[in-house]
């Protein structure tokens, strides 16, 4: 991977950061728009740097934590730039850049050894698992993020002393009805991703399953969200109990994405650890 390109696109995410930080306080719209395209800059960048590696090693460049962590972060600002355009989240960007700054810090300290030539990454099955499982944990960060701020704003409104936060956040409603879409994108995609999962599995090992931690934990992480969605639209679970789902979902899903790669050993370690 290129430093140079980036160290560019960790500039670029590090002042968009620091706008959408400065528009939670400020609240002034110029400053947002140049938060945004800072971030948009840094996504651009990001995507013409992957695309670049794609076509030099004839793969997705998942072969170590550092590979890995730019590509979480190239899915979490493109997933919510997407919510930026479609529902104008404008103050979730006070969470998701400095999220995807940290991520690409982190990325960047780490060593870079490739293993490029292991086979079974030259699978056609694997671009579409690693994506759409990429764009789907993308959309459960941000549902995580608007689980937070729904629970902060609960509290500014519940305390009947509204603080900093109740005029520059957004309704209840809004910000509950915006966790069920992220979620709904994220469980889609997550489905995808097991699914195009198991078939490059067939390919490759020649089962559909082989009972691998990263599997076992993905499907827990799937029935969990499987749970709040079935739960919201049979039960009506909404407002504070969809939010507190939605953060024991992501929990999961850090374990899955995490902990699993440096506690337990199984087919996918080889392509997170250093």
């Amino acid at each position: 991977m290129n430093d140079v390109w980036l160290m560019l696109v960790v500039g670029f995410c590090l002042l968009s950061a620091v706008g959408y930080v400065a528009y939670l306080f400020v609240q002034k719209r110029r400053i947002h728009k140049i938060a945004s395209m800072l971030l948009w800059a840094g996504f651009i960048s990001q995507t013409i740097l992957l695309i670049s590696q794609c076509m030099d090693r004839g793969n997705l460049p998942v072969h170590n934590l550092r590979e890995t962590l730019f590509l979480c972060a190239w899915s979490v600002a493109g997933v919510f730039l997407f919510f930026q355009i479609k529902f104008r989240l404008m103050v979730l960007g006070a969470f998701v850049a400095p999220l995807t700054t940290g991520i690409l810090i982190a990325a960047s300290m780490l060593p870079g050894e490739s293993v490029a030539t292991d086979p079974t990454l030259k699978n056609i099955w694997l671009i579409p698992h690693v994506v759409s499982i990429f764009l789907g944990n993308a959309s459960f960060a941000v549902a995580f993020g608007l689980a937070v701020i729904y629970l902060i704003q609960e509290r500014q409104i519940k305390g009947k002393k509204p603080g900093f936060f109740y005029r520059r956040l957004p309704s209840l409603t809004r910000l509950d009805s915006m966790g069920y879409v992220s979620i709904a994108i994220g469980f889609s995609m997550l489905t995808i991703g097991m699914v195009t999962g198991a078939i490059y599995a067939q390919l490759v090992w020649g089962r559909y399953w082989s009972w691998d931690p990263k599997e076992v934990w993905s499907l827990i992480t799937w029935l969990i969200y499987a749970t709040l969605l079935h739960e919201r639209l049979a039960v009506g679970w909404q407002g504070r109990r969809a939010a507190i789902m939605a953060i024991i979902g992501f929990a999961a899903l850090l374990f899955t994405f995490f902990g699993v790669n440096f506690l337990l050993e199984g087919h996918h370690e080889s392509f997170t650890r250093l």
